[in-house]
């Protein structure tokens, strides 16, 4: 799986609007608001990775948090993001963007968060933890870092997971996945990756690259989601961290 296939999926145009579709009607989640509003304070420098069309960015500024930067590897995604931020009036910045090579100085940020299991849409363990490194070095001692991710181990996909295991096994997976617990299928949109992890994989992936887990919660045990969140995403589960003193 290369990343500029990922990449393209990211840059078309039914994509791109079925992302600004979310911002504009769906803003922030329950469970979102409810743990970066606890995490993080208004006046903090928030970093938002895969911002995709500023859904999280702009429901941030809306609730008093005026100092976060939204990047994203999809110009396209900037772009429209760039175009609602200005019709709304908002002053908010968004940059092209790649989390595993972060243009910003040691300890820039309070905080940094990656939203809708955007870290999971990056292909490979190595460039996964390659961005965990990332985010690490421009977070500033203590800061926090918030992100979501699918579950492979939850009851809903077991029977998928079996079956592909014994693929797996066999040396009958598919031939553009990297890893057990990648899926790359056709959806309405295209052709997507993501992988799922289980809670033990992020675990393990945090600790090699310093950071702290401080609490992982599935979103359902958080909030009760409106029916319109839960179509827009399945169930996820939220990982906070935090970068040791």
């Amino acid at each position: 799986m290369e990343m500029e296939n990922i990449k393209t999926f990211y840059r078309q145009p039914k994509v791109v609007e079925h992302y600004a579709s979310a911002a504009i009607n769906i803003g922030l989640w329950v469970a979102e608001e409810n743990i970066f509003t606890r995490i993080f304070r208004s006046n903090e420098t928030i970093l938002e990775l895969g911002c995709g069309t500023g859904r999280i960015t702009m429901g941030l500024y809306e609730l008093g948090y005026n100092k976060v930067l939204g990047i994203d590897y999809s110009r396209e995604m900037i772009m429209r993001a760039r175009q609602m931020a200005k019709i709304l009036n908002y002053n908010i910045s968004f940059q092209v963007g790649d989390a595993t090579q972060l243009n910003f100085a040691k300890n820039d940020y309070d905080g940094a968060i990656f939203g809708f299991n955007g870290l999971m849409q990056i292909p490979s363990r190595d460039n996964r933890r390659l961005a965990l490194s990332e985010i690490y070095r421009v977070l500033k001692s203590n800061g926090f870092f918030v992100f979501t991710t699918h579950d492979r181990e939850l009851k809903k996909g077991s029977k998928f997971w079996k079956k592909e295991k014994l693929r797996w096994d066999h040396g009958k997976q598919k031939t553009d996945l990297l890893e057990y617990g990648d899926r790359f299928e056709m959806t309405c949109l295209g052709h997507s990756f993501i992988h799922v992890p289980t809670r033990l994989e992020v675990i393990e992936d945090l600790k090699s690259t310093g950071f702290n887990l401080e609490t992982d919660v599935l979103r359902k045990d958080i909030a009760n989601e409106s029916d319109q969140v839960r179509q827009f995403s399945d169930e996820c589960r939220f990982w906070v961290a935090r970068k040791p003193k």
